[in-house]
């Protein structure tokens, strides 16, 4: 027989949720999945349709009374590599761990039975539709909507870790402690669940820290889903990350750009570091990337053989490729050749997002306060490796800085496409001044449409959206941005052995505008 507190407990999960929020089987509860947007849903492999799913086992005729329930979280379609879930799964059972020393059934009902508030005449629970947050001077109220955005705003690290109320049961409290933690998970470690410290703020993809102890744990979490599946499912973008990294690696700046430095635990030692952040070897490095089998082939043949390859090559290429995969906190899609914006003239497109929630939150606050609008972003490939896992930064005055900072600090754009080329790297617009013979070779310059990078001679340019406000310093065609939460990345774009887009693309041109809103997939406000 259940115990009547776990009852009381249930009907609450019931009446503030849904009937279908919660059953008895195990304690088996369904949070419905509304809180992130679709990008980052993607980028941390949720399914936003399914509602993620929190079990818990513990006795049902003791509840609060019996041993400490275990803790599982999934989704019903991802059971196995569910990233979220595996952090989340770890927050819960220490917040379990810490709140059930001190729970008891009859220390919950004597709670409850100070607040005859709660019930109807009839005796059912009332359902709170707002949720008070603690405020310095009274009780602030506040609608669900609202909640949600408090969650994606810069408060929300403040408020999630602490402790929800027991006022309508345990089982709703640790409902309440996951929806505070989701959004805010990309900027805590995995494995401490200590807040990352970054210096230019989180990126969007959770993350390891770079204490060792974390570095060793990880590596035995299961969380890295290996580099079989985002072969498989990104081939294109793990090309990528592993040129970026080459780029970064064989670069003259490399003590100052190749950052981070790989943590890769030895195959043959798991207590040791084989590549360590403390004990730099550029030359052992180059070694194992070097012997780490193209990505084309790779996609070729079964994955387990070209392992075995790997590995009588160099036992540590492998594990290699599984950190520069893993490490990656921006989320990268190749776009099809639907979705590509035709004047950029490369078939290396990619959908490019590193803001987290709530960078992203802010920035949309900003927008529709100010307006925004897109501009392009030049950096040479070796710089990437670092953005990617960094974010881009305000390198003006820095060791970081490469150009020159005529117009004083801030994170430097354009509107016109060939400035942005002449900042990325060895490309023809910063050799061929007249707009007209640029158009002309870069006609002729046309990729042809190669899946994989052919070349290691590249250059990039990113496609931004900035924040239209006074931070946002205009002197003719160069812009520079004082904030960096006013610039998201959009877009990037990549070309091989000098080939360039267009001189003349300007992202005020409405037809440009327009187009760039196309691929996006949203309507210009």
């Amino acid at each position: 027989s259940r115990h009547p507190q776990l009852d009381i407990d249930v009907g609450a999960v019931r009446d503030i949720y849904s009937e279908s929020a919660v059953s008895v089987r195990y304690i088996k509860i369904h949070m419905p999945y509304v809180c992130l947007q679709e990008e980052v849903a993607s980028a941390w492999k949720v399914t936003r349709t399914e509602p993620i799913i929190l079990r818990l086992r513990f006795s049902l005729s003791q509840y609060l009374d019996g041993p400490e329930p275990t803790v599982e979280v999934f989704q019903p379609t991802c059971k196995d590599c569910f990233c979220l879930g595996v952090q989340l799964k770890r927050i819960l059972t220490t917040f379990i761990s810490n709140q059930w020393k001190h729970l008891s059934n009859e220390f919950l009902n004597a709670q409850q039975r100070k607040r005859h508030s709660w019930f109807k005449a009839g005796g059912t629970i009332k359902k709170f539709r707002t949720v008070a947050v603690p405020g310095s001077r009274s009780t602030v109220h506040i609608t669900t909507r609202q909640l949600i955005q408090l969650f994606f705003s810069s408060q929300a690290l403040i408020h999630c870790k602490s402790i929800p109320t027991l006022e309508y049961g345990f089982l709703v409290q640790v409902m309440k402690y996951s929806e505070q933690r989701i959004p805010t998970l990309n900027d805590y470690c995995v494995v401490c669940d200590e807040q990352h410290v970054f210096q230019n703020g989180s990126m969007l993809k959770p993350a390891v820290c770079t204490r060792e102890l974390c570095v060793f744990s990880f590596n035995t979490l299961g969380v890295m889903s290996g580099a079989a599946e985002d072969v498989a499912t990104g081939a294109e973008v793990v090309d990528l990350l592993v040129a970026m990294c080459r780029a970064a690696l064989e670069s003259a700046r490399k003590s100052i750009i190749f950052d981070p430095y790989p943590s890769v635990v030895d195959p043959h030692d798991p207590k040791s570091l084989a590549f360590n952040p403390k004990k730099r070897s550029y030359e052992r490095l180059q070694r194992a990337l070097d012997s780490i089998t193209s990505i084309r082939e790779i996609t070729q043949g079964p994955y387990v053989e070209i392992k075995k390859q790997m590995d009588k090559l160099d036992p540590l290429a492998h594990p290699l490729l599984q950190w520069i995969i893993s490490s990656n906190r921006s989320h990268i899609v190749k776009l099809p050749s639907s979705r590509q914006l035709k004047f950029m003239h490369t078939s290396h497109q990619f959908l490019l997002l590193s803001s987290p929630p709530a960078k992203e939150a802010r920035f949309r606050t900003a927008r529709k306060l100010h307006g925004s609008t897109f501009a392009f972003h030049g950096s040479h490939i070796e710089n990437w490796h670092s953005i990617l896992r960094n974010g881009l930064v305000n390198a003006s005055y820095t060791k970081l800085q490469l150009h020159g900072a005529a117009y004083g600090k801030g994170i430097y754009l354009s509107p016109i496409s060939s400035i942005s080329f002449g900042y990325s790297g060895k490309s023809l617009s910063s050799e061929i001044n007249k707009s007209n013979i640029f158009f002309e070779l870069s006609k002729l310059c046309r990729p042809t449409q190669s899946r994989f990078l052919q070349s290691r001679n590249l250059n990039c340019v990113a496609l931004c959206e900035v924040i239209t406000s006074k931070d946002l310093q205009k002197h003719g065609n160069i812009w520079v941005c004082l904030i960096s939460d006013h610039v998201c990345t959009r877009f990037f774009f990549v070309y091989e052995d000098g080939q360039v887009g267009d001189a003349n693309i300007n992202t005020q041109d409405v037809r440009i505008q327009k187009e760039i809103l196309r691929v996006i997939g949203v309507q210009s406000t």
